[in-house]
Order: C-alpha cells, then structure tokens, then sequence
C-alpha cells in the first residue's frame, strides 16, 4: 500500500511534507517523526535533503544515518553523535543531512530493570515491560556493557551506491567493560518497507569513546525507559520513490540479514 494517512500495523502513519513538518514543531506525546523510508535507502536513495538540525527540531532522542550513508547516527538527549567506520565517535554537524532517521521527544511512562543477558533477551525484557497492545515502543537503556558487536559503513561515494552496497563494506568490531546508553525503537511488521520491523538499536558510551549499530550485545545489568508511540510522520523527499508499504518475507529477511549480520 501507498503511505496515505491511515492505521499501519497499529500504528496511525501520516505522510507530510517538508514544509508541513517544519510548521508544525508543537509537543506531542507518543508522537514520532521519520525522514524518508528505508524502502527508498533500499532502492538507492541515499541523499536527503533534512538537515541534522531540522531533525533535532522534531525530536531528541533516536538514530539514523547520514548522508551517502556516512556513519550511524545516534541522538541522545537533544544531541546528534555519529560513529564512524573508523571507529570515531563525532557530533554531527547542524548542516550535515540525513536519507533516513527517526525521533521522537523521548518522555517515557515505562520503566524496569533489564538483564543480564544478550540482545534477544534484553530486547524481550522490554517488551514485557510494555503491554501487549502497544505497537511501537520507544526506548532507552542505560546499561553496563560486558560486550558489543558493533558496526558502521563507510561514505558511499560510488555511482548509485545502495545500502546493500554499504552493508557489505561494513566494518564491524568488537568492545566491552563500559556504560553506555542504548537508545532505538521496535516497529511492528506491517510497517516493513516504511521502517525496520523489530527492533533497531544504536549504542553510545557514555564517554563517547564508542559508539555504533547493535548487532549483538551483553549486559550485566541496565535499566530501561520506554515510551509508547502512537503516531509516525514520514517527510518523503521531493523526487524520492516511496515504494510499498506493507509485510513482504523476501524484504524481511533481506533487512534482517544486514541489521543482525
């Protein structure tokens, strides 16, 4: 299905325009905003033309990447870091651009201990967390972190570039023994092709020594905040193609072969 306004795997979704989003900065509770699709980053469309700072307008907490895919971006408390492919942690810069990214204005109404235990245990200790009825969640872990796998991918700048193209130039390593800040969302399935179905978590020491896209972890111990999201509005970039919004397998295990890989 097109992206129309309407319920998307429990979940209201809006389309809106650049000047539409940019009209309307009020606070919403459990409200998040996403620039482009990661249907239109599958297909190729890896330069957007949102700057960091009209991101950091719409909300304070959540990830991305940035333009030709250049780092994972992580926003934390109103502050945008990226992790680069060389290991760096840097701020994003106000002017630096976004193909994809979603935020929110992070008040969390949930929260519990988590761990320990690795990524598929942690994640389903949030999810008890939350009740069964909501859709997206929001989160934050504050956690001791024994071990992470962590990745980024290098600036694309071949013609036509993709983000399978980027996932194979992956560069993925391996830290431990610090406190970090695990910060993400879990989309549900029937949003696939507009979002990453499940759970898609960036990471961040909280000495910005280290920072990257969660593979795999452990923690000994965390505790995590949650906030349920009801609505999601999408800015498309003029002249990007959206594609189909909606459960497709072969996507699926396309998506989850480079998010877990």
């Amino acid at each position: 299905m097109p992206i129309d306004d309407g319920l998307i795997g429990g979940i209201h979704v809006a389309r809106v325009t650049r000047a539409e989003a940019a009209a309307d900065l009020e606070q919403h509770d459990h409200e998040a905003f996403q620039a482009s699709t990661i249907d239109a980053l599958l297909r190729g469309s890896l330069a957007g033309d949102l700057t960091i700072a009209e991101l950091l307008d719409h909300g304070d907490h959540g990830l991305g990447t940035r333009n030709l895919l250049d780092g994972e971006l992580m926003v934390l408390d109103g502050e945008a870091w990226v992790a680069l492919a060389d290991g760096s942690v840097v701020r994003a810069a106000p002017d630096d651009r976004t193909p994809f990214a979603v935020v929110c204005r992070f008040t969390a109404e949930i929260e519990g201990p988590v761990g320990p235990g690795a990524f598929d245990t942690v994640t389903a200790q949030v999810d008890a967390l939350a009740p069964p009825s909501a859709a997206c969640l929001a989160v934050r872990i504050d956690a001791r972190v024994e071990r992470a796998s962590l990745r980024s991918v290098p600036r694309q700048d071949q013609p036509d570039p993709t983000l399978a193209d980027a996932i194979a130039a992956q560069v993925v390593w391996e830290s431990g023994g610090f406190d970090a800040a695990i910060v993400g969302f879990r989309f549900p399935r029937d949003v696939d092709g507009l979002e990453l179905p499940g759970w898609h978590l960036h990471l961040i020491a909280d000495d910005r020594s280290v920072a990257g896209h969660v593979l795999d972890l452990e923690i000994a111990r965390g505790r995590a905040r949650v906030e349920i999201q009801d609505e999601l509005h999408v800015e498309v970039p003029a002249g990007v193609a959206v594609g189909q919004v909606g459960y497709d397998a072969e996507r699926v295990r396309r998506l989850e072969e480079m998010e877990r890989d």
